[in-house]
């Protein structure tokens, strides 16, 4: 996806955001603890610059732990964004709470030495056990 802005928000309206400039790193990440903050098996997840993303309505509640910051709507819960000391320049969006995840496309999978043993990665993309070694930004 090439745009110079996508929007979207969580379930019930309460928070709208917007990123700007090409997204980039579209990635299934398997790891635990994304599964367990989003309560599904994997996450698939888009990277903004962290100066390229804002909030346009409402406001997150932020959950900060082991260098990590995760955001969701305090209204309805919905899983937001992801913060890393690690990866201070970026911030990554849930791909599906975009108005259009359609026009993404995943590159890869993340974390697949912690996927649950019934997720079978048969989509051709590559996988890596942990973390792929660089961020691949436009």
């Amino acid at each position: 996806m090439s745009t110079s802005s996508c929007t979207g928000g969580c379930l019930c309206g309460a928070i709208r955001y917007e990123g700007t400039g090409t997204p980039y790193n579209v990635s299934h990440c398997h790891c635990l603890d994304c599964r367990r903050a989003n309560a599904a098996p994997m996450v698939t997840w888009v990277s903004f610059g962290i100066d390229d993303f804002h909030y346009i309505q409402g406001s997150p509640k932020e959950i900060h732990w082991a260098g990590r910051i995760r955001s969701f709507c305090p209204e309805c819960g919905t899983p937001l964004t992801f913060l890393s000391s690690a990866q201070a320049t970026e911030v990554d969006v849930t791909v599906c709470s975009l108005d259009n995840p359609e026009f993404l496309t995943p590159a890869d999978h993340t974390w697949v030495e912690d996927r649950l043993p019934w997720v079978h990665v048969s989509d051709g993309l590559p996988a890596y056990p942990r973390e792929r070694s660089s961020h691949t930004k436009p």
